[in-house]
């Protein structure tokens, strides 16, 4: 897809991070820019908000990292909870094992793919292959399962409800793998119709998470949570994988200014009100939608009227369907306007008139 040029920008729902920081996290890094700190992560904004996560968590003894990016995180995170021997488990469409360049493979770890349900892991998929896994009297011939990896929401934009993540964590106990959330898109998840916790409950079922910035309104920037305490030399994890922020004031000012005022989670709230104002629009012209409560939507659309539809807005070609039709995500985020889906239901309209 050709991309547009400066001057003749269009309503974007290719993403939630293709626009800067949401004004609220801009202003506080403007006006803390003229203060010298510490680096490395002992500014007093990264502690700051580290005590506010802690809090919002209900997690007074959580470890808080903060690291430069998605990528970053989940690898960095898989390869200090893991032994050299071991490997994660995750679904087969998980970002770790689609999207990210063998990173987790890179550090010498397999990602072993099981169903995907939606994108969504099922604690009977993972019992059944652990079952079968250690019942094999070669197992210790192959790479040892040493944790569990799920994503909240998923790459298909659904959701785990309290039952799904317990009986999930359930079997991690029986055989004491850690379990690890990725949170990219976290604030949309806990603010989607239908999520039935919320992050202190999350945090208490699960291992360690990570509260992503970057696709909720900051420049940069994920916040690794280990709920009970951080693993032993992961400081010394995080500057071997590259992740280790010089200037850490920059993602510490972001989220401290994320986790003032509910900020995170008002910005979730609206990406979700777009995003479900987005879905109706396409409804109402009789448009078939793959399930999402998020702020993630992905719709089928004709090829022809996908190509003119691009010259109206930007949005992701994600898969083909069939030789005629192909499944296309749309993305809404904090920068989301109401002028934005108007734009997109007079385009639309414009097929049927």
């Amino acid at each position: 897809m050709t991309k547009p040029s400066l001057t003749t920008l269009l309503p974007s729902f290719e993403s939630d991070y293709n626009n800067g920081a949401h004004p609220e996290v801009l202003r506080h890094l403007v006006e803390t820019n003229n203060v010298q700190s510490a680096s490395y992560g002992f500014d007093v904004w990264s502690e700051s908000a580290r005590e506010k996560i802690r809090e919002a968590c209900e997690c007074p003894m959580a470890g808080v990292f903060f690291l430069a990016g998605g990528t970053q995180a989940n690898a960095t995170v898989i390869d200090a909870l893991l032994r050299p021997y071991q490997a994660v488990l995750a679904v087969e469409t998980a970002h770790i094992n689609v999207h990210e360049s063998g990173a987790v493979e890179a550090s010498g770890h397999k990602v072993i793919a099981l169903p995907s349900h939606e994108g969504r892991m099922v604690a009977s998929d993972l019992r059944r292959y652990l079952e079968r896994f250690f019942a094999d009297p070669t197992w210790e011939h192959m790479a040892v399962p040493g944790m569990v990896y799920v994503t909240m929401p998923t790459e298909l934009g659904t959701i785990y409800s309290k039952v799904e993540l317990e009986a999930i964590y359930g079997v991690c106990c029986k055989y004491r793998l850690p379990l690890f959330i990725d949170g990219a898109r976290l604030g949309y998840g806990l603010m989607a119709e239908g999520c039935d916790f919320d992050l202190p409950w999350l945090a208490h079922h699960c291992d360690a998470f990570y509260i992503g910035g970057t696709k909720v309104g900051a420049l940069c920037g994920e916040a690794v949570v280990f709920p009970q305490g951080a693993p032993e030399g992961f400081f010394t994890h995080v500057k071997a994988h590259g992740a280790l922020l010089a200037k850490s004031r920059v993602a510490g000012v972001q989220f401290d200014a994320l986790f003032t005022d509910n900020l995170y989670f008002r910005i979730g709230k609206h990406a979700i009100d777009m995003a479900m104002r987005l879905r109706a629009i396409f409804k109402r012209q009789g448009y078939e939608l793959k399930p999402s409560p998020t702020n993630q939507q992905f719709v089928i659309l004709e090829n022809g009227q996908m190509q003119t539809l691009m010259q109206k807005v930007l949005f992701e070609t994600w898969e083909p369907i069939d030789a005629h039709h192909t499944l296309c995500r749309f993305v809404t985020s904090w920068a989301t306007t109401d002028a934005d889906l108007q734009v997109l239901e007079e385009s639309l309209s414009a097929f049927v008139s």
